[in-house]
């Protein structure tokens, strides 16, 4: 048995354990049963409990990424928001006790995997920004989208599924696209928040080298602070 593949197993024990039983199951005795292995293997391949719960949440990431991958991207950012909208709440509804691990952290850190997860979103808003179609700044519709979408997904969880109203994912969805994003690009006499998110952006990725660091770091306030108005 290679280390590659002794890790695969012991992830998967963990991954049944978790979907059988949930989180409080995954204690290391539970979990080097489950794999067959000794404790001391999985402290040596995962460090501690809190290093196999990251590579647990990694591990059942994995399918939601890659379904996000293969989402592509399109002409229309927005769309392609609400795409992937889609496609994170049927992730976190399918797969409640892996998302649980994502974004469940008492320290409200999310995992390495859910830190991924907001990368791909903030990747996405930056696209609706660049279009001119963003009306706050990023970082501000970042954390909306993350704070409504993490919020509505775990409510739906808590809620019998004999009670869940079908039209409540769609119409939150529709709500913050509505919030943060304009119809139309903005135009040289409208749209100051738009095209001040626009540029901030442009900025964060060093698009002008005539400012040094530190007026790029001031401006890049200055901007933030209009995208926000």
């Amino acid at each position: 048995m290679t280390e590659v593949s002794t890790r695969d197993r012991i992830l998967e024990a963990a991954a049944t354990l978790l979907a059988d039983q949930g989180r409080d199951a995954l204690s290391t005795r539970a979990v080097s049963a489950a794999a067959g292995v000794q404790a001391p293997t999985l402290y040596r391949l995962f460090g501690d409990k809190d290093g196999l719960l990251d590579a647990l949440a990694a591990y059942g990431f994995e399918t939601y990424l890659a379904d996000k991958t293969a989402l592509g991207e399109t002409d229309d950012p927005v769309e392609d928001l609400r795409r992937g909208w889609d496609l994170h709440l049927e992730f976190g509804l399918a797969r409640p006790a892996f998302y649980e691990l994502m974004y469940g952290n008492s320290t409200g850190t999310a995992s390495p995997a859910g830190q991924t997860a907001e990368a791909i979103l903030r990747r996405m808003i930056t696209r609706i920004a660049d279009a001119g179609r963003l009306t706050t700044s990023v970082d501000r519709a970042v954390k909306i989208a993350l704070a409504t979408g993490i919020g509505l997904v775990f409510t739906i969880n808590a809620t019998p599924p004999a009670e869940r109203d079908p039209g409540l994912p769609g119409q939150v969805r529709e709500m913050v696209i509505g919030a943060i994003t304009t119809a139309r690009p903005s135009t040289p006499d409208t749209g100051v928040a738009t095209r001040a998110s626009s540029l901030s952006e442009a900025l964060r990725r060093g698009e002008f080298e005539a400012l040094s660091a530190a007026e790029q770091r001031l401006l890049i306030e200055w901007l933030t602070r209009l995208a926000n108005t």
